[in-house]
C-alpha cells in the first residue's frame, strides 16, 4: 500500500466517523442548544457539522482533505474553549454530558489526518484533557474527578489507537514507496544499459555491413563487374555512414510494406547477381518502423552474404527474395540460394554477419531470424516480424 492510498483511506475512514458520530450526537445537540446563549448553541452546530459535510466531500473528491481535516480539529478545540462561556443553564447538562463529547473520537481523527505526528500526538492528548476540565465545571455537568477521569481516558486511548493505527500504514507505506522508487531507479539502469547495448549491436551490425563488408569485397575485386560493384557498396557504406547519426524513427512511426519492398529492389539492383523477387500480399500491411529498418537491414545482409559464400565453381546459382505480408500486421521475408551451403551447427559463434547483423538485429526489434542450409544444397534466411509470425492474408 502506498502513501497516497494509505490517506485516501485515511480519509475516507474520517468522513465516515464524522457522519455517524455525528448522527448519534445531533439529537442530545439540539436538546441542549436551548440552555445556551441566544444563537451560541446554533453557532456551534453549524460550523462543527459544515466541518463534518465538508471532510465528507473532501473525502468523494479527494482534494483539500487535509484542510477540511484541519478546520475541524481547530473549530472543535474552540468549541471546547468557549462551552463553559456560553454555557446559561447548567440543568442541561445535568442528566447527560455535553454533546460535544461524543465528536471527540472524530476531533482527534481529524488530528492525526491533518497534522503531522508530533502535532497530532499533542492535539490527541490536550483535547481529551480540556473535555476533562470542562466536565469538572457546572457547566459541563459537575462530574466527579474520576467521572471526568475516566471520560477523558476513553477519548484519550481512542484517539490513540487511531494515531498509532494511522502512523504505523503511513510508516509502511513510506517504506514501500523508497522501495517502489529503488526498483524504478533500477529499472530505468536496467534500461538504459539495455538501450546501451542496443546501440552497440547496431554499430557492430552497421560495421560489419558497411564497412568490412565494402573492405573485404574491393580487396577480392579481380574484374572490372566485382570492381564496379565494390564501388557501389563504398557509396552505399558512405551514404548509410551519414546516415547513423540522424534521428532515429519514433516508436509511433510506420512504414508500409510496399516501401520497403521498393527499397530492397534498389538495393538488388547494385548487386552483379540477379534475385528473382516474388511479393504475396503487401498491399495495406504497415510496420513500426524500427522494425522495418531492421527487416531492411538483416535481408539486405543475408543477400550480401548469399552473394559472397553461395557461388560454385562449375555451377549457377539461383537466388530468390520472398516478401509475404501478414493479416494481423507483420511480414516474412525468405532469402534463399541453391548454392553452396554450409553446416549451420559448425557455424562459430563470433560470425558477425550472422550473428549481429540478422539475429541480433531481428531480436532487438521483437522479430525472430531463422537459417536453414545444408552444404551442396544452399541456404534459407527467414526473417519475421512479429517474432513467430506465421500465414497469409
Amino acid at each position: 500500500m502506498t502513501r497516497e492510498q494509505v490517506e485516501t483511506v485515511a480519509s475516507r475512514a474520517l468522513g465516515i466517523f464524522g457522519v455517524v458520530f455525528g448522527l448519534q450526537a445531533l439529537p442530545l445537540a439540539l436538546d441542549q442548544t436551548a440552555g445556551l446563549r441566544p444563537g451560541a448553541g446554533a453557532a456551534i452546530i453549524a460550523f462543527l457539522y459544515g466541518a463534518i459535510l465538508a471532510i465528507g466531500l473532501a473525502a468523494l473528491s479527494r482534494t483539500a482533505m487535509r484542510s477540511a481535516a484541519f478546520t475541524f480539529a481547530v473549530l472543535y478545540a474552540a468549541s471546547i474553549v468557549v462551552w463553559p462561556f456560553v454555557v446559561e443553564d447548567p440543568s442541561i447538562v445535568a442528566a447527560a454530558p455535553p454533546w460535544l463529547y461524543y465528536l471527540c473520537t472524530v476531533a482527534t481523527t481529524a488530528a492525526a489526518v491533518a497534522l503531522p505526528m508530533p502535532w497530532a500526538a499533542a492535539y490527541t492528548a490536550l483535547v481529551p484533557a480540556m473535555y476533562g476540565v470542562v466536565r469538572l465545571l457546572p457547566t459541563g455537568g459537575s462530574a466527579t474527578p474520576l467521572v471526568a477521569l475516566l471520560d477523558a481516558m476513553y477519548a484519550l486511548i481512542l484517539g490513540a489507537v487511531v494515531l498509532i493505527i494511522v502512523t504505523m500504514l503511513r510508516n509502511a507505506a513510506k517504506t514501500v514507496d523508497i522501495a517502489q522508487e529503488a526498483a524504478l531507479q533500477r529499472y530505468e539502469h536496467a534500461v538504459r544499459l539495455h538501450a546501451s547495448e542496443l546501440e552497440r549491436a547496431k554499430v557492430d551490425a552497421l560495421v560489419h555491413d558497411s564497412v568490412l563488408t565494402t573492405l573485404l569485397s574491393a580487396a577480392a575485386a579481380d574484374s572490372p563487374d566485382e570492381q564496379a560493384l565494390a564501388a557501389r557498396m563504398a557509396r552505399d557504406a558512405m551514404h548509410r555512414l551519414d546516415e547513423a547519426g540522424a534521428a532515429q524513427p519514433l516508436a509511433d512511426d510506420r512504414m508500409r510494406l510496399p516501401v520497403l519492398v521498393r527499397r530492397l529492389r534498389a538495393a538488388l539492383a547494385s548487386f552483379a547477381a540477379p534475385f528473382t523477387v516474388r511479393v504475396v500480399n503487401t498491399g495495406g500491411v504497415d510496420l513500426p518502423a524500427d522494425a522495418g529498418e531492421a527487416l531492411y537491414a538483416a535481408a539486405v545482409q543475408a543477400m550480401v552474404n548469399s552473394m559472397q559464400h553461395a557461388d560454385e565453381p562449375g555451377r549457377a546459382v539461383r537466388r530468390e527474395l520472398r516478401v509475404r505480408g501478414i493479416r494481423t500486421g507483420g511480414c516474412i521475408i525468405e532469402i534463399g540460394d541453391n548454392g553452396a551451403g554450409f553446416d549451420v551447427e559448425a557455424m562459430p559463434a563470433e560470425r558477425l554477419g550472422v550473428r549481429v547483423s540478422v539475429l541480433e538485429r531481428m531480436a532487438n526489434v521483437g522479430g525472430s531470424a531463422t537459417i536453414e542450409s545444408t552444404p551442396g544444397l544452399g541456404t534459407t534466411v527467414s526473417l519475421s516480424w512479429p517474432a513467430g509470425a506465421e500465414g497469409g492474408r
